[in-house]
């Protein structure tokens, strides 16, 4: 028996060429390449080495601000057991920008972004680095509407040059901001944008969120410095289907992310965000093409019970979501296709019906938002003569086999009873049996 040093793993990863999936701290082997681009098709996301990501994200708008270190490392240590590929954060948290952190530091000397407070970012530097280190990315709000005192036209660019340079070694950050959704924002974005170019040489990915809702960056998809779109629905479940549908058909093609809905057990809409509801926002987000951030109202707004929320219900399903996305061939090929369904699709309304496929056919999913019946057109399933049919619960992942059919003329399928939404998988025979799984 031999004991390996830390280093003799780092020298050993730089001789294999394998050094950028090394945490650098304690030499364990990391999930994703940073830093992530888009695919060349388009519609989602891959690491340095081209490997697909899944983009499952939380919200922690004030980790920066309002938590403190060790606080903010449990955080993301949960987004991590929890599946989260990717934390949202405002850099100077909500509000106006003018907020000290919970050690008396604001972002800015005299609240002005070319004079950045060297000991504010010292512990920004902290978070972002223990997040890589967990392999999480934080996409990171640089700008919010509500700032537009402190950051105007004529500073953006020095701003975010600043920024871009501080962060141009740090690869597990996407770039974010939150205009209104006005093209009297688009030359702040610009400048904003150009700055981070310069400081960085284009290593990281630009988006922005506009704010208020329901509204879509899709307005600027023509801006080549905009990488992916991002949307805001807030409460307006509705509009998730139509707004990522229409980004989705934009040109250029980009991808889509759903960054903003309705936190779970937020107070503020009128009706309970249930985990119910938190999963159909996620299940339509995907399916109709697109990507999608979670959101927890006691954890972003730091609550008493914030630290509880982080086991909620709604976080953990997003686990089970993303588990089953991920198990199929090639998930980063879904296809949106409505038609798959010969009756019971529902693309209008709260409460819906939709399906996807792979690229190739091979496999098909139909989320249903409700218990119902659906008929599934099985000539959709291009591949084997027969193909398994089962169901999984969103609510825990358990999976249930209805049976094994030819991929022909239309199959009625029920959710089973007590459940209460449903995700219908059909795939190959074969593939049961080539992994071993058992249902």
């Amino acid at each position: 028996m031999f004991k390996i040093t830390h280093l003799e793993v780092v020298c050993l990863a730089i001789a294999c060429g394998t050094a950028s999936f090394l945490d650098a701290s304690v030499g364990r082997a990391l999930e994703t390449a940073f830093p992530c681009k888009v695919s060349e098709n388009g519609r989602y996301f891959v690491d340095s080495t081209g490997k697909p990501v899944f983009w499952i994200g939380t919200t922690q708008w004030q980790l920066f601000r309002d938590q403190t270190t060790e606080e903010a490392r449990t955080i993301i240590e949960s987004a991590k057991a929890r599946g989260f590929a990717f934390v949202q954060v405002m850099l100077a948290g909500p509000g106006d920008g003018t907020k000290a952190n919970v050690y008396g530091e604001k972002p800015w000397l005299n609240d002005d972004p070319l004079t950045p407070n060297e000991a504010y970012f010292a512990r920004v530097d902290a978070v972002i680095e223990y997040a890589r280190k967990n392999d999480v990315m934080i996409s990171l709000t640089l700008y919010h509407q509500r700032w537009r005192k402190i950051i105007t036209e004529k500073n953006a660019r020095g701003w975010a040059k600043w920024l871009a340079e501080r962060y141009k070694n740090e690869p597990a950050i996407v770039w974010s901001a939150t205009p209104e959704a006005k093209p009297e924002f688009l030359p702040v974005l610009r400048e904003l944008a150009a700055g981070l170019h310069e400081g960085d040489k284009g290593v990281h990915m630009i988006t922005f969120k506009p704010d208020p809702a329901p509204f879509s960056s899709g307005f600027a998809n023509d801006e080549k410095w905009l990488d992916f779109n991002s949307i805001q629905t807030w409460k307006s479940v509705e509009l998730i289907y139509p707004m990522v549908t229409k980004d989705y058909r934009r040109t250029p093609i980009k991808p889509v992310l759903m960054a903003e809905g309705a936190y779970e057990a937020g107070t503020e809409y009128g009706f309970d965000v249930t985990p119910l509801w938190v999963r159909r926002q996620a299940y339509y987000s995907y399916l109709s093409g697109g990507h999608f951030t979670y959101g927890h109202n006691d954890s972003w707004r730091v609550l008493p019970s914030w630290k509880k929320s982080l086991e909620a219900a709604g976080a953990v399903q997003m686990g089970i979501l993303k588990k089953a996305f991920i198990e199929r061939d090639a998930w980063w090929s879904l296809v949106p296709d409505q038609s798959i369904f010969a009756s019971g699709g529902k693309t209008d309304g709260k409460v819906l019906n939709l399906a996807a496929r792979g690229r190739d056919g091979r496999w098909i999913m139909a989320y249903l938002a409700a218990k119902d019946s659906v008929g599934i057109n099985m000539n959709k399933f291009i591949g084997d003569k027969e193909a398994d049919a089962f169901w999984i619960d969103p609510r825990n992942g358990d999976e249930v086999l209805i049976g094994t059919f030819a991929n022909t003329g239309v199959r009625n399928f029920t959710t089973p009873e007590g459940w209460e939404d449903a995700l219908l998988v059909i795939e190959p025979t074969s593939r049961r049996t080539r992994v071993g799984e058992k249902r």
